[in-house]
């Protein structure tokens, strides 16, 4: 009795240190995002295998973002971190600093030949908006994000390089971004890499669904009348890709200024080419914009989705339904 006793016990210990093991294994593999559209590809492709989460949240500006004590303890847990690169977090070394993190990082934009962005770091002061770029050579957090000093109290400029980081705004550069991702997953969680594989392919699948109908969809709209002016420069990526003429206010940061130029010349444009449409975007004030509509005659249009996404339940809370939204509202503006 003893004997059997004995067994049965290390069978019960057995069997729970089975179950322990098996409990660990299932938990999902933590993921932070630096921004809340990578966010949403990483849910895509991690399914229930991931715990997904971002810094900056839904209508949040990446350009004037500070970090906060509670985004370095989210990063801290983290077991894989998926940025976008191209200079576009120039906050994130200050967070990974404060949040200790020294785990593993994928670059969404990685493979991806950028274009290069007219006028340098940010100074826009001199150039004339006509933009033609040419490729340069070389959880789920709800708060909303007040700009504030980061945890040292020190206060941070919003600077870009001269390559543009707004990739994701091209469907098939959103193909790179999905394959850098789910490597970044598969090498982090091996055990699931066929479930990244699949979700992957499935995702990629109905991103070039979308791409075919908006190019399908935009052959109503005249190639000559495919000019807007928008809010700042994020749009490159979707205007080389179909053929459309985005005229920005500011340059690729949201907090740029314009001068008194700068706006001047954006009015004579406008009137001269007859340029039927500004756009908001949901990170951006609308007050410029509204002058220049006033100034111009312009209609404004809706608004545009361009470096966030929306709030849940809004349509706009993922990022096909971000382009798909973009795409109707420029269609619904431009066409005859």
């Amino acid at each position: 009795m003893k004997m059997r006793g004995m067994y049965s016990g290390r069978m019960v210990l057995a069997l729970g240190l089975l179950a322990a093991s098996l409990a660990v294994q299932a938990e999902p593999l933590r993921v932070v995002s630096s921004f809340s559209i990578l966010n949403d590809m990483v849910k895509e492709i991690g399914g229930d295998k991931v715990m997904a989460s971002t810094i900056v949240p839904a209508n949040g500006d990446a350009h004037s973002f500070e970090p906060r004590p509670s985004d370095a303890k989210t990063l801290a847990k983290a077991q894989l971190l998926v940025v976008n690169g191209l200079e576009f977090e120039s906050w994130l070394p200050r967070l990974q600093q404060a949040a200790g993190y020294k785990g593993p990082q994928v670059v969404a934009t990685e493979g991806i030949t950028p274009l290069a962005f007219e006028g340098g770091a940010d100074d826009h002061a001199d150039h004339d908006h006509d933009h033609d770029h040419e490729p340069a050579h070389d959880h789920a957090q709800d708060h909303e994000h007040a700009p504030e000093k980061d945890h040292s109290g020190h206060e941070h400029s919003h600077q870009h390089g001269s390559q543009d980081p707004h990739a994701w705004q091209s469907l098939d550069l959103a193909q790179i971004y999905v394959r850098n991702i789910s490597k970044g997953l598969e090498q982090a969680d091996p055990a699931n890499a066929q479930y990244y594989q699949g979700r992957a392919k499935d995702y990629a699948q109905r991103i070039q669904e979308l791409d075919d109908s908006i190019k399908t969809r935009l052959q109503a709209v005249p190639v000559d009348k495919r000019k807007v002016i928008t809010s700042h420069d994020a749009f490159s990526y979707m205007g080389k890709a179909y053929n459309i003429r985005f005229i920005p206010l500011v340059g690729v940061s949201s907090q740029a200024e314009p001068s008194a130029r700068d706006i001047a010349q954006i009015i004579q444009q406008a009137r001269s080419e007859q340029i039927q449409a500004i756009f908001v975007e949901n990170t951006v004030s609308a007050k410029l914009v509204e002058q220049v509509a006033r100034e111009t005659g312009a209609k404004v249009g809706g608004t545009l989705y361009s470096d966030a996404l929306g709030v849940p339940g809004s349509g706009v809370d993922t990022y096909l339904g971000m382009m798909r939204s973009n795409t109707d509202q420029l269609i619904k503006a431009l066409q005859p």
